[in-house]
């Protein structure tokens, strides 16, 4: 397998510039594989990915290809949250699928490895993966550990709460200082169930990944192991052509849905599935509108936090992703004919995975919950759908009527709960939040964790047209579409309004007249944010979070 630079006379001067890199003759001849590697500084979860990436290039080499590394954006949404930065999260998405496509497209590789951990670094890789469609396997820089403070676990989830129980009073500085020093102990991506774990975790059930990606530590030697593996993988996968589009069918996104709900992932997921059968060509076949059937059969297996206290390094004690997938395909749940980025199909890929922890991950006999742990809600607040993460609401707010109080920013908002204006049975708004609004629609874990903080979790919702961090807790109901910057009904909510919510029964409701909803109507103009660079480009392309948050196409 030569690349397309090896023997032609008409590629001598670019060939010239790869001896520039000081490539030999035998390297000229063999497959070019990209290790696309999102290493950085400021993200923990890829500070270590250098070394990842040169252990996957191990693999390559050992297989009999020639890898390049190259670099991709991130951002590290943990930092970015709470303040204008996080407008550029979602965002970033586009850019790293855009980049990724460049640089393969652009130097001609013939097969990729996807190196990243965090939020929206997988499913822009993904999303690229599906688009260019060359034989590509991803490995993730695996979790954090779970942080110890005051002789209990605990994690980033735990330290945004913490803050709101310090401004509630609840605490003193001290036990602030002592989880803030505590919270996050090791690289890696944060160590709940969170977005990016999700989605590491939904890259081997969706047949991208090898078994434990989703759920090796990040300083284990398992992980580099596991690169090395990835390396060898892809090869495999170049010798037999088998690409992107040959294992993320619908079947498989069917399977990733399935084990999304078993496990209680991120509310992100979603918006990131729906992003990546896009660019397979599944747009028809992928949409919220089937989410809540696979939920309905799909039992609730893992409680890991923020929706319990388990942490992803006790999933991986217990089995794994792989397990999860077993227990679901022993039950009929998922087809198992589907390849993997391994050369397996997924029934040979776990065959010989078992449950080590009956209490980590639930025999489908003995869930956690008999339906699975993500809702899509509709109703005349939420025609176009919005989605919660029930395994992590409490059982008291799964039928709630309350008045609403509401905010035209996540700023705004916080002003109030920190300032003791939320009362038990509120139902925050915030809108102006969504893909258009914000625009980049924000993850609103800040407002989140201060209403948990503040000790409000089981008595007041809070629904907006934005995001939730995978570490949000409580009855946060998001991606509420049409937004309020569309025209949505969100955006005609007035302060005292009756908003009902009913999660057993998917509904969400304004409970006003339709006459007073006209009424509103006819006065209404949606506020308009002011922002340039590439937020403003973004806003003017960026489609409903009901398709994904993707961008139009020309």
């Amino acid at each position: 397998m030569n690349n397309i630079f090896s023997d032609s006379k008409d590629m001598s001067s670019q060939r010239s510039l790869l001896r520039a890199l000081g490539w030999t003759d035998e390297e000229m001849q063999k497959p070019i594989v990209g290790i696309i590697c999102a290493q950085s500084e400021i993200i923990p979860g890829h500070m270590h990915l250098n070394d990842i990436a040169r252990a996957a290039a191990e693999g390559v080499i050992a297989a009999g290809g020639k890898p390049v590394i190259v670099p991709s954006i991130g951002v590290c949404d943990g930092i970015a949250m709470g303040h204008a930065g996080m407008k550029y999260s979602l965002p970033s998405r586009e850019i790293i699928a855009d980049s990724a496509e460049i640089l393969i497209r652009a130097h001609a590789f013939q097969a990729a490895v996807f190196i990243g951990n965090c939020d929206k670094i997988i499913p822009g890789m993904l999303m690229a993966a599906a688009r260019v469609n060359i034989p590509s396997i991803f490995v993730s820089g695996g979790p954090m550990l779970a942080g110890h403070v005051r002789g209990k676990k605990t994690s980033l989830s735990t330290m945004f709460e913490e803050v709101g129980a310090f401004n509630a009073g609840k605490i003193d500085e001290q036990t602030l200082k002592d989880f803030e020093c505590g919270a996050c102990p090791t690289c890696g991506s944060c160590s709940g169930m969170f977005t990016a774990n999700s989605m590491n975790c939904l890259c081997e059930a969706l047949g991208m990944a090898l078994p434990g990606n989703g759920t090796i530590p990040a300083v284990y030697s398992a992980r580099l192991a596991l690169a090395k593996q990835a390396g060898s993988a892809v090869m495999n996968l170049l010798k037999k052509n088998i690409c992107p589009r040959d294992i993320m069918t619908a079947a498989a996104f069917k399977n990733a849905e399935t084990v999304d709900m078993a496990i209680g992932a991120s509310t992100n997921s979603v918006l990131h599935l729906l992003a990546v059968a896009n660019e397979a060509g599944l747009k028809d076949k992928v949409s919220i509108d089937i989410m809540n059937e696979i939920s309905a059969k799909t039992p609730n297996l893992c409680r890991l936090a923020p929706a319990g206290e388990h942490y992803i390094e006790e999933l991986n004690e217990a089995g794994g992703i792989s397990a999860v997938m077993k227990e679901l395909l022993d039950g009929g749940l998922l087809d198992g004919s589907v390849m993997t980025a391994g050369g397996k199909t997924l029934a040979e890929a776990v065959k010989n995975a078992r449950v080590y922890d009956s209490d980590i991950i639930r025999p489908l006999s003995a869930p956690y919950s008999k339906t699975g742990g993500l809702v899509i809600l509709k109703g005349n607040l939420a025609p176009e759908g919005s989605v919660v993460k029930k395994s992590a609401v409490d059982p008291a707010m799964y039928k709630h009527s309350g008045p609403a109080k509401c905010f035209d920013s996540e700023e705004d908002a916080m002003k109030a709960i920190s300032s003791g204006k939320i009362v038990k049975g509120d139902v925050v708004v915030i809108r102006y939040e969504g893909p258009v609004g914000g625009p980049g629609m924000r993850e609103m874990l800040t407002p989140t964790s201060a209403i948990v903080g503040a000790g409000l979790g089981a008595d007041c919702a809070l629904i907006t047209d934005g995001r939730f961090s995978g570490a949000t807790r409580g009855a946060a109901i998001g991606h509420v579409c049409p937004e309020a910057a569309a025209g949505g009904l969100i955006g005609l909510v007035h302060d005292g309004d009756i908003i009902d919510i009913d999660i057993e029964n998917c509904l969400i409701n304004l409970r006003v007249s339709e006459q007073e909803i006209e009424k509103r109507r006819k006065n209404f103009r949606p506020l308009v944010k002011k922002v340039d660079g590439y937020l403003a480009r973004y806003r003017a392309n960026v489609t409903s979070a009901s398709e994904g948050a993707i961008l139009k196409k020309p």
